[in-house]
């Protein structure tokens, strides 16, 4: 293995378009603590918040950027139970660490789930984040549980958390599913995603409205600025709504008077400030053995490599352009 790896990051945020705004470095290889892995990666995926980190924060020196990652153990720290050396697995990883992108990471295999063994690692790598965000939406803050019924509306149903909503929600409850997609190619992949009707985001209530007249049990929200008055209008009393953005000042005064909950989610909660907590592992196994059974499907569309700082410039340029649809894989 050596002491030193290839990684990919940034010393200072920068345009996309800049040679230096990712680069090739060579880094000591991590060693696993207490329930720990050191996991080979063979595949990663480049998120939105990926580039929102790479143009905006400080990276404190050389950052390696990266959350999804496939990969193999090829290492354990002290007291881990749950893996061996050689098994198959895929994560998302925490933000407060260092990133996927680069030969080997260290992650806590409580947030580690074995790789689905019915796909390759650059499906694979589409799923953790996502997965981890919908199913958290679905299933934590929402409450659901298998077979439950009601009225879900997924804003931005092609996008990367919208399209694992749709799935998860078609795979374990009974929910009538609602999802915004704007041009044809985006809500032809929302319709296959499991969205049971289309609806207008430039139109939302008229729109909401024509397929569920009494309105909808739950949203999930990736952009709530501007949306919250569409958003009370829609929403049926007591129902919930759960947002992944970071709107500044958002006023939600509107949805008292039908007293809607609202949920904040963050995936790195749970990592951070729950390091104990095995929930994600156990929804990252939960998953496989849906993809494994065909009920669920990686979103990778677009596979880029090998795993350097062209490769992912070229992957950010393309996350950053929001006209892809799907997620990019990098593999090795």
């Amino acid at each position: 293995m050596g002491d030193l790896m290839h990684a990919v990051g940034y010393r200072k945020p920068l345009p996309v378009d800049d040679p230096e705004s990712l680069v090739d470095a060579e880094v000591p290889v991590p060693t696993p603590a207490a329930h720990e892995l050191l996991v080979r990666v063979e595949a990663i995926s480049v998120n939105p918040a990926d580039v929102k980190t790479r143009r905006q924060a400080d990276p404190h020196g050389f950052r390696i950027l990266g959350n999804d990652a496939a990969g193999v153990v090829v290492a354990n720290g002290p007291n881990v139970s749950r893996f061996v050396v050689g098994d198959e697995v895929y994560y998302a990883g925490r933000i407060d660490r260092p990133g996927s992108a680069a030969g080997y990471q260290v992650v806590n295999e409580n947030i580690v789930g074995h790789k689905p063994a019915s796909i390759d690692f650059g499906d694979a790598a589409a799923l953790p984040l996502t997965t981890i965000t919908a199913w958290e939406i679905l299933f934590d803050h929402f409450g659901l549980q298998p077979g439950d019924a009601g009225t879900l509306l997924v804003i931005g149903a092609a996008g990367g958390v919208g399209s694992m909503v749709l799935q998860l929600a078609r795979a374990r409850t009974r929910l009538t599913v609602l999802g915004t997609a704007g041009r044809g190619e985006s809500q032809k992949w929302a319709t296959e995603m499991g969205a049971h009707h289309i609806v207008d985001r430039h139109d939302l209530v008229d729109s909401v409205h024509a397929v569920a007249p009494d309105g909808v049990d739950y949203i999930v929200s990736p952009f709530s600025r501007g949306n919250i008055d569409n958003y009370a209008a829609v929403i049926r009393p007591f129902g919930h709504i759960a947002a992944i953005d970071e709107p500044t000042g958002l006023d939600l005064l509107p949805l008292k008077p039908k007293s809607v909950a609202w949920h904040w989610e963050l995936m790195f909660t749970r990592p951070i400030l729950l390091p104990e907590d095995p929930y994600q592992h156990e929804l990252l196994e939960k998953t496989a053995k849906l993809v494994n059974a065909g009920k669920v499907r990686s979103t990778a569309t677009t596979r880029l490599g090998p795993l350097n700082a062209e490769t992912l410039r070229d992957a950010h340029a393309r996350v950053e352009s929001s006209a892809t649809i799907g997620k990019v894989v990098v593999t090795r």
